[in-house]
């Protein structure tokens, strides 16, 4: 293996921006292109996937470890806090939300979650508007159930009770 410093370690759990949280099984050199790259191997539970990652670009495609237990219980709080209200034109609102997710921080995707929820109770969410929301409320729950040490049952009974007293 070369000398290349790696910011993640075999076995640690990592966020993977919507994508979910997976766990790195290895960190391997691999020849691609007669170019000998270091790859973190890396195993996402939620979909079933193995990916390989070049380790140079990780940062570069977002990919974090996983909150601390205060970071996760500020994004719990977080979905429960007034808001701004979000444009009305779905096409804007979807736009802004999918540039949150791609930045990926917890924070980010609480702010996605709780949003698009109070939409949802004032009309119905478009079809991709949808998807964005279930796939922002399974990686909120996924990341924060690592984090807090608790079944995602758990969790979501947490944030749909934090939603629901706005």
């Amino acid at each position: 293996m070369s000398d290349i410093v790696t910011d993640f370690h075999v076995d640690q759990k990592v966020v993977y921006p919507s994508q979910g949280v997976g766990t790195i099984l290895s960190i391997e050199e691999k020849v691609f292109k007669t170019e000998k790259i270091l790859y973190y191997t890396i195993y996402l539970e939620v979909s079933d996937m193995t990916i390989l990652v070049p380790v140079g670009k990780a940062s570069g495609l977002g990919i974090r470890p996983i909150v601390s237990q205060e970071e996760a219980e500020r994004a719990v709080a977080l979905i429960g806090e007034d808001y701004e209200p979000i444009p009305s034109d779905w096409k804007m609102r979807y736009q802004m939300n999918l540039e949150l997710l791609k930045k990926g921080s917890v924070e980010d995707i609480a702010t996605i979650v709780r949003s698009l929820y109070h939409r949802s109770k004032v009309k119905e969410l478009p079809i991709l508007e949808r998807k964005l929301y279930d796939s922002a409320l399974r990686l909120l729950e996924d990341e924060i159930s690592y984090s807090l040490g608790k079944n995602r049952e758990e969790i979501e009974t947490m944030i749909f009770t934090r939603l629901e007293s706005r």
